[in-house]
């Protein structure tokens, strides 16, 4: 055992080392809070005071210099230029220049789609015109009396096909069965002058026209080539119509509370912090962005069925049978179905008069008429090099639009984000770190786990899933028009805003706010922790020299006892 001398000398050394030691810790902790007082010497709020009225607000309520930022609700909460009110002038900026982001690249491919719907309507009803055009000249020169007495009867077959065209509600194999039936009437009485034909014998002869074919093979033909082009150019030219008010409406959904929150912190947090030249993450921007457009990301499915489907109607425009063939052909085709009826004139009459009997003869008959000519020009089925560079040039802004809604964060945060290389000293959310969250995948049901943009993907937007029922309804009658079959069309505004389908029109309809019911105990999963919270670590580290000092005094005062 010691002796009480060693005893005593002992202590007397330790006290004498821990009054060293609190020297030292004094000097330390004064030192570190020179360091502090340094750290917190305020920066000016010039360069935010510069930015903010730039960008049209009153640069009165501008700090001179940094202030403590408590009073934040988006941005974090250090010291910072940003007073509430610039806050929320910044976060209603922020939303706007988005807003106007997103309709801008909508009107681009709206553009796009109106530019090659006037092509495909314009160069259609060219043909058209043309078709008419061709077939009063040759028929003028071909038949003379026969058509310029009858000349209402193919006008009217024009103007039916164009209405057809147009989307009218018109059922175009009756159109031309009724076509058919008219020029039959009208010819047999041409044909035959020499006898009085009264409306009942005509109305038997129309119920006899199935069994007769006076017009041989071509109103089947007729009718099947017509049918399936004016069904295709009218699917096709309705398609582009139906994908360019889709863009319009939903480029116009209005931004949910959470979304401008996620903008305002990616967008001007920055400034408010001080590191304005910092450009966002690239990940964390795409999280933002798909967060804010995580229900038009749901149209990619039916968006891309709408153009597949668009793609195989303008390869069936070319291919079997060509519109232009189709189109140009008509009068050659219905001048050979008016000469096979002259040429068979007796045949024909014999089978008439023997069913519906001989008909009166008439007391002034004329002169029987002579047999026409075809004189309308030889359109070769071949013919399809007109439309094929203007079909193809649709195919290709076709299939570059098929990805648009998946695409758009992508193209939305191209001028924001930071260059790759940048990735260590880049704007997180919080401070000028590393962005740990992985980029999270397409669609509502894929922003669960989204760390910048709190959404319920239980509740979608209502305004969005009724233009993914537009399209469902435009691909299925586009599938039908492949498959040749007739579709009973509606005029577009009916078909996007029609009966009983909640849709209004822009200037009259009020938006309901989007309703989101944020969870309370939403997960946020990180690979690992975010470096942005080695901030707070760093702060709290500063205080280490003090708490020794406290440590020492508290272990002197128990050794002099």
């Amino acid at each position: 055992l010691r002796s009480p001398v060693d005893r005593h000398r002992r202590v007397q050394k330790l006290l004498s080392l821990s009054g060293m030691l609190l020297r030292v810790a004094l000097v330390l902790c004064v030192l570190a809070g020179q360091a502090r007082g340094d750290a917190k010497q305020p920066r000016s709020c010039s360069d935010v005071r510069q930015f903010y009225t730039e960008k049209g607000f009153v640069a009165a309520g501008v700090p001179q210099a940094a202030i403590s930022g408590e009073h934040l609700r988006v941005c974090p909460q250090g010291y910072t230029c940003c007073t509430s009110q610039m806050e929320d002038d910044l976060s209603g900026l922020s939303k706007r220049e988005f807003e106007v982001q997103v309709k801008e690249s909508g009107r681009t491919l709206q553009s796009s789609l109106n530019s090659q719907y006037k092509s495909f309507d314009g160069y259609f009803r060219d043909l058209l015109n043309r078709s008419e055009a061709s077939l009063q000249d040759s028929f003028q020169r071909g038949f003379g009396p026969l058509f310029s007495q009858n000349s209402r009867v193919f006008q009217d077959l024009y103007t039916d096909l164009r209405l057809y065209y147009r989307g009218s509600k018109i059922n175009l194999e009756e159109s031309l069965n009724d076509f058919w039936a008219r020029l039959l009437e009208r010819l047999l009485r041409f044909l035959n002058a020499q006898y009085s034909i009264s409306e009942d014998y005509l109305e038997c002869v129309s119920k006899q026209s199935e069994t007769l074919r006076p017009f041989g093979e071509t109103p089947r033909e007729f009718k099947l080539k017509v049918t399936r082009t004016f069904v295709a150019a009218r699917s096709f030219v309705q398609g582009l119509v139906v994908a360019g008010e889709v863009v319009r409406k939903v480029s116009q959904v209005p931004l949910s509370a959470e979304c401008v929150r996620a903008l305002m912190k990616l967008t001007y947090c920055p400034h408010c912090r001080g590191v304005a030249s910092v450009k966002p993450c690239s990940s964390y921007c795409r999280n933002v962005m798909k967060g804010c457009l995580a229900n038009q990301a749901d149209l990619d499915t039916e968006w891309k069925n709408l153009a597949e489907a668009m793609l195989q109607v303008a390869d069936r425009l070319n291919r079997p049978y060509s519109m232009n063939a189709a189109v140009l052909s008509l009068p050659k085709r219905i001048a050979e179905a008016i000469l096979y009826m002259q040429d068979n004139l007796s045949t024909f009459n014999s089978k008439v008069f023997q069913a519906c009997g001989t008909p009166t003869e008439s007391p002034s008959p004329e002169e029987p008429v002579k047999r026409g000519q075809n004189l309308a020009e030889d359109v070769s089925s071949t013919s399809g090099a007109g439309p094929e560079k203007l079909l193809s040039d649709v195919s290709i802004k076709l299939r570059d639009m098929m990805k648009y809604w998946v695409q758009l964060p992508g193209k939305l945060c191209v001028d924001r984000e930071a260059k790759t290389s940048d990735e260590n000293k880049c704007w997180n959310g919080m401070a000028v770190d590393r962005y740990l969250p992985e980029v999270m995948g397409d669609g509502l049901a894929s922003q669960i786990n989204n760390p910048e943009v709190e959404i319920d993907i239980t509740k979608p937007d209502m305004n969005i899933r009724q233009q993914i029922m537009q399209l469902k309804i435009m691909t299925n009658r586009l599938k039908n028009a492949i498959n040749g079959n007739d579709v009973d069309f509606q005029d577009a505004s009916d078909d996007i805003s029609g009966s009983g389908s909640g849709m209004c029109s822009d200037d009259q309809c009020v938006r309901d706010p989007r309703v989101m019911t944020p969870s309370t105990n939403r997960p946020r999963n990180y690979p690992n922790p975010p470096e942005n919270k080695k901030v707070v670590k760093g702060l709290g580290s500063r205080n280490v020299p003090c708490s020794a000092l406290y440590l020492l005094s508290l272990a002197t005062v128990l050794l002099r006892r």
